[in-house]
């Protein structure tokens, strides 16, 4: 009769491939109700990118620990990114959501959320612009550097806020575990995930018997729980080597039975 074995250890065995399968279904509907968020003039401004695997994740998580080092004076920024790299490790799969009017289709209501007393021309004015339209790849080229391009409309931010709450939620719904991590959607935009977006988020998901996104110790990225099993065996192997009998003669003698 067919089966399906499901199980959290090893990582990527086929126990463990078959019990993500169920993450990756939640990412979906997450992107769903990403979607179906509320939005400001009911514009269609979100788009989504679900990534899983070994390597993607891990191409992920090697984004954002080079991320850490682009300010070498903030220890927390370095400290941050580094641990939320691991959780990408350990999570089963990544939901970005980003926004694809927040760059360069400004919603043009005078509102001043994005902190210009300029209003709305606060943001055409820091960018590249032709024909009254902001162009989003100039833009880029003027500022390389920065984690995101800024200014942003508020407006499609807040919506964005909206959506990837309503995922969040949806993941507690589903009973999986996520949490939104900005370090993740700025790696994920670096490497070409949601490529419309000027702005992303990334929600990593999973569905293990202990939450990876909470309860973190300091220093996680020296103390998570591979980096503890590399050095138990290295350990092991080593004490192993440590003897001087021979395993044949050096068993302890059951004192129940001695004379």
């Amino acid at each position: 009769m067919p089966k399906i074995d499901m199980n959290d250890w090893p990582p990527y065995s086929s126990s463990d491939l078959a019990r993500r399968e169920g993450s990756i279904a939640a990412a979906k509907l997450m992107a769903n109700g990403a979607f179906t968020a509320p939005k400001s003039g009911a514009c269609p401004t979100i788009e989504c990118t679900i990534v899983y695997g070994q390597e993607e994740q891990e191409a992920i998580a090697k984004k954002m620990e080079e991320l850490s080092l682009v300010n070498p004076k903030t220890k927390l920024w370095k400290t941050i990114f580094r641990s939320e790299a691991v959780m990408v490790r350990e999570s089963d799969c990544i939901l970005f959501i980003g926004s694809t009017y927040a760059g360069d289709v400004l919603f043009d209501v005078d509102c001043g959320l994005c902190g210009g007393n300029e209003q709305c021309s606060y943001v055409y004015n820091k960018k590249v612009t032709k024909y009254g339209h902001i162009d989003p790849f100039e833009s880029k080229i003027a500022n390389p550097e920065r984690l995101v391009n800024g200014p942003l409309c508020s407006q499609w931010v807040n919506d964005l806020g909206i959506a990837v709450g309503s995922a969040a939620f949806l993941a507690g719904q589903l009973l999986v575990d996520t949490r939104p991590l900005m370090s993740v959607g700025v790696a994920g935009q670096k490497l070409g995930y949601c490529p419309n977006s000027e702005v992303v988020v990334g929600l990593p998901i999973a569905s293990l018997a202990k939450n990876p996104y909470v309860d973190i110790i300091p220093d996680y990225q020296y103390l998570h729980l591979n980096k503890v099993l590399k050095k138990t065996r290295k350990d092991y192997a080593l004490a192993r080597m440590v003897h001087w009998f021979d395993y044949r003669s050096w068993y302890p003698k059951d004192k129940g039975k001695e004379g």
